[in-house]
């Protein structure tokens, strides 16, 4: 048997016994990138060149630490972004409404379309539009210094096209220049309400930075008004808007976007699990 294999089965027993929530997918994944492959490539290494900083890892992610702070990456649609501590760490649930927001911008009879990303992070939604929706122009919004330079080196790295402009600003008031002309607002903004602190998984809750998941006000969703303010005030007539929420706040989400502020086609869409994960309206053209 292939040595790094049977030691990617060794690592799954352990991280089991740990509580990690997909042992298998960790173990193999701190393996293909100790060793410098793809988690279809493991059994292309050879034993001689098995590397023992694989056990390393293993025991931070035993110890609750995220698996893609270890490895310093994560993936989002078709891109490896970089990742580490003082970034939120995007989730698979996010890469379906970035594929609702190419696919409108896509059908848009709009030339150029621009768009804003608020809260960008590691830059994920914003890098994926640029990518996928090639004629779209995205202004990135960051505030948190940390997550900044992350969004930076992963723009740097991965913008060929020069299509992402970041800015350090706080989405409540950024942008102003851009008032009235933007075709699409996207956010994944932090929404989780601080009475749900003892449920965030730990490998969460104390590693993704808190401003990136308590949304504050009694219901988490502070944020999230903040962004229909910030929306409402970026788009153009009949521009249209995105916002990530919990599978538990459809509902509450989907009354922040009011017919008396301007909004129509509100619509709560589901995630690839089928629960409700983001908002869309579209900004009323009369």
């Amino acid at each position: 048997m292939n040595l790094l294999l049977d030691e990617i089965a060794r690592a799954t027993a352990r991280l089991a016994e740990a509580g990690v929530a997909s042992p298998r997918a960790d173990a193999e994944e701190l393996a293909a990138a100790v060793h410098g492959v793809k988690r279809s490539e493991l059994h292309t290494v050879a034993d001689a060149a098995f590397d023992a900083r694989y056990w390393e890892g293993i025991a931070r992610r035993e110890a609750g630490e995220p698996l893609q702070h270890i490895t310093g990456r994560a993936f989002f649609r078709y891109l490896e972004l970089r990742v580490g501590p003082g970034v939120f760490v995007p989730r698979p649930e996010t890469e379906v409404m970035a594929g609702w927001a190419i696919d409108t911008l896509r059908a848009m009879d709009v030339n150029d379309p621009l768009v804003v990303d608020l809260g960008t992070g590691s830059a994920a939604i914003a890098l994926s539009i640029a990518q996928e929706a090639p004629r779209a122009r995205v202004h990135a919004v960051e505030k948190d210094p940390k997550a900044f330079v992350h969004a930076t080196r992963n723009i740097d790295a991965l913008d060929e096209r020069g299509r992402v402009r970041l800015h350090l600003d706080d989405f409540a008031t950024a942008l102003a220049e851009l008032d009235g002309t933007v075709d699409l607002v996207i956010s994944n903004p932090p929404y989780i309400p601080m009475s749900e602190w003892e449920y965030v998984p730990p490998d969460v809750r104390d590693h993704d930075p808190a401003d990136a998941l308590w949304g504050g006000g009694d219901d988490g969703l502070d944020a999230i008004r903040a962004v229909e303010r910030t929306a409402r005030r970026l788009l153009r007539p009949g521009g249209y808007v995105a916002v990530e929420h919990s599978d538990l706040q459809g509902n509450e989400v989907y009354w922040v976007f009011a017919e008396e502020h301007g909004w129509r086609d509100v619509r709560n869409r589901r995630d690839l699990t089928d629960r409700d994960r983001f908002v869309t309206a579209r900004l009323a053209a009369d």
